[in-house]
């Protein structure tokens, strides 16, 4: 039983929702969002509030219960403040830039790498710092983590592309006696 989808979920001041043939709408200051949900969970909306109501007591149908109260909370939140994300690339010769809507980084290898930037993502790369702005939480997170893929943070020197907040464990290393 989700606990998290039994209360209503209120909606915002200057956002709306709506809901029709399994396409939840939400439009707000930043932008509009649209994401198709299964028929097991009933979605209502009246007087800025919105409820989900599992169709069916079964165990996947009570897993999308709480999945879905997420997936709308984001939502909301995305088109009201947009989420962002940091990533800092370190090491030595290692470089970002944005050029037109491509994603170019300088890693250590015999090639630099263009990443394409997806539509409705708003990138910036200052010094070492590349930041990842978007209404939509799943959009940024992939995007961010793709580029964390790229160039993992090693152990030992700590060279590599890593979240803000993270923290890399540092090895020791060879010991000469």
């Amino acid at each position: 039983m989700s606990r998290i989808a039994k209360k209503p979920i209120p909606v915002p001041e200057k956002t709306q929702a709506n809901y029709a043939s399994g396409v939840l709408t939400i439009k707000g200051p930043l932008g509009e969002l649209k994401k198709s949900f299964r028929s097991e969970i009933k979605i209502e909306i009246s007087n800025n509030e919105i409820s989900l109501t599992p169709i069916r007591s079964s165990l996947d149908v009570l897993a999308l219960w709480g999945t879905y109260a997420s997936h709308i909370r984001n939502m909301l939140e995305g088109v009201n403040k947009a989420f962002e994300k940091k990533l800092i690339v370190e090491g030595i010769g290692y470089k970002s830039d944005v050029k037109g809507n491509q994603l170019h980084l300088a890693l250590g290898f015999s090639h630099p790498v263009q990443i394409e930037i997806p539509t409705g993502l708003k990138v910036t790369a200052e010094k070492n710092i590349i930041t990842v702005n978007g209404i939509d939480v799943e959009t940024v997170g992939q995007f961010v983590a793709k580029v964390r893929s790229l160039k993992k943070p090693e152990p030992y020197k700590g060279k590599g592309i890593r979240y803000s907040d993270e923290v890399i464990r540092r090895k020791q290393g060879k010991k000469s006696v």
